[in-house]
C-alpha cells in the first residue's frame, strides 16, 4: 500500500491514524487541529455492508451489470478495502449515494483523481487480464 497523505495538512505523509475516525496525520499539531472538529467512529465493513439499503437501477448496458462472484471479487480485494479507508473517497461514494441526481455527482467524482483512481481499482479486479504489466 502507498504511503498515504495527511489529511490536515495535505502535505506530508502520514505517520499515524485518529483512534476514532482513522483519519491518516502526521504530527501532534494536526491531530490538535483535527480534534476541533468532532469526528465520528470508524464503522466496520461487516456493518456498512448491512445497513445498505436494497434499491434497482436502470442498466443501459447488461454487460455493465457486476455478476455474484465478480461482486465478491471487489468485497475481498485488500486494495480496495485499504482504499475504502480514506474520508475523501468515503465521502465522495456517500454523495453520490445520497443524491437526487447520482449521475451528475458520479461524473463530477470522475473529474477527481480520487474517484478515478477507485474505478481503476475496481476495473483491475474485475479484468484482471487487462492490466499492464510492471
Amino acid at each position: 500500500m502507498a504511503p498515504r497523505t495527511c489529511e490536515v495538512c495535505k502535505e506530508a505523509q502520514s505517520k499515524y491514524k485518529c483512534p476514532i475516525c482513522l483519519a491518516p496525520y502526521c504530527s501532534l499539531g494536526c491531530f490538535k487541529k483535527h480534534k476541533e472538529n468532532p469526528c465520528k467512529k470508524s464503522v466496520p465493513e461487516e456493518e456498512l455492508i448491512q445497513k445498505l439499503p436494497e434499491r434497482s437501477y436502470q442498466v443501459d448496458e447488461p454487460n455493465w451489470v457486476v455478476d455474484k462472484e465478480q461482486f465478491q471479487s471487489i468485497v475481498e480485494s485488500s486494495e480496495i478495502l485499504g482504499a475504502l479507508k480514506d474520508g475523501e473517497l468515503r465521502k465522495l461514494i456517500q454523495k453520490i449515494d445520497s443524491s437526487e441526481k447520482p449521475e451528475n455527482e458520479l461524473t463530477r467524482a470522475m473529474e477527481g483523481r480520487t474517484f478515478r483512481e477507485f474505478t481503476d481499482k475496481i476495473l483491475a479486479v474485475l479484468n484482471p487480464q487487462n492490466q499492464p504489466a510492471n
